[in-house]
């Protein structure tokens, strides 16, 4: 996570098996191989990059997948956390995935041009203040017709929570904002969709697909208790179809991007 993700850190980790992080993590996974499928070959070894990889979820997913992994993540305690968890995997996985502390803000200072066949982004983009120039060096870091996955927080349905909540004073502040208060108590930044497609398209990667994530259950408590398998996977059934189907995806918490980089 970049700098501004600073402090928080064990407080996301005790919400990493809570409903809503366990809705976010299955979606994008989901999300992004339905994107990894369209454009490679089955069983093709891909490089990957996990820029601000936090505890690495979607790093692991990936690497159980036959992926090589590289996670560059500046919060030592996040990095600590993905550490522990790849410990626990088998040795060939252990063996796919490289981490490295660092920001995601300076990508070019580890790694070449046009290294990596996908590059994730997700959930970082909220906490870097100009991320434009950030964008464009993740495109960098992109071979000909990779893939570039960003999860964003929705700027256009940021009045959704306070409005859902009761909180009409804030739905009205939110109207008229690109900034909020996260559950970790953080101010924090939202991004338009027409205006990072706009950024998609000026850094060479241009928007391909996208998708909202936690059109349902974003209003969950931090003490939402994670329903039987059978409920679970009606639930995600749900989510996933409202986030590829509008007007739904529109009001969604998050808003996952996939650009692909122009040959």
């Amino acid at each position: 996570m970049p700098s501004g993700f600073a402090g928080a850190s064990a407080e996301w980790l005790a919400g990493v098996d809570g409903l809503r992080n366990i809705v976010r993590q299955e979606l994008v996974a989901r999300q992004l191989e339905e994107q990894i499928s369209a454009r490679y070959p089955v069983g093709q070894r891909l490089r990957v990059l996990d820029v601000g990889m936090g505890q690495g979820t979607q790093a692991l997913r990936l690497a159980r997948a036959g992926h090589a992994v590289t996670g560059i993540e500046s919060d030592a305690v996040m990095l600590d956390a993905a550490r522990q968890a790849l410990s626990g995997e088998p040795e060939g996985i252990r063996e796919r995935v490289r981490l490295v502390e660092g920001d995601g803000r300076d990508t070019g200072v580890h790694f070449l041009p046009g290294s990596f066949d996908v590059v994730l982004c997700h959930g970082v983009l909220m906490y870097v203040a100009e991320a434009d120039a950030m964008l464009a060096g993740l495109a960098r870091m992109l071979a000909p017709g990779g893939l570039l996955s960003l999860l964003v927080r929705n700027g256009d349905a940021l009045a959704m929570r306070a409005g859902l909540a009761g909180d009409w004073a804030g739905a009205q502040a939110a109207f008229t904002s690109d900034t909020y208060t996260n559950r970790l108590g953080l101010t924090v930044r939202a991004d338009r969709l027409d205006a990072l497609t706009a950024t998609l398209e000026g850094i060479n990667a241009p928007l391909h697909a996208w998708y909202g994530v936690r059109v349902f259950t974003d209003g969950a408590g931090e003490d939402a208790v994670t329903p039987p398998a059978d409920e679970l996977q009606r639930l995600l059934a749900a989510e996933e179809r409202a986030g590829r189907t509008d007007p739904y995806r529109r009001v969604a918490a998050l808003l996952h991007l996939c650009g692909v980089r122009r040959a």
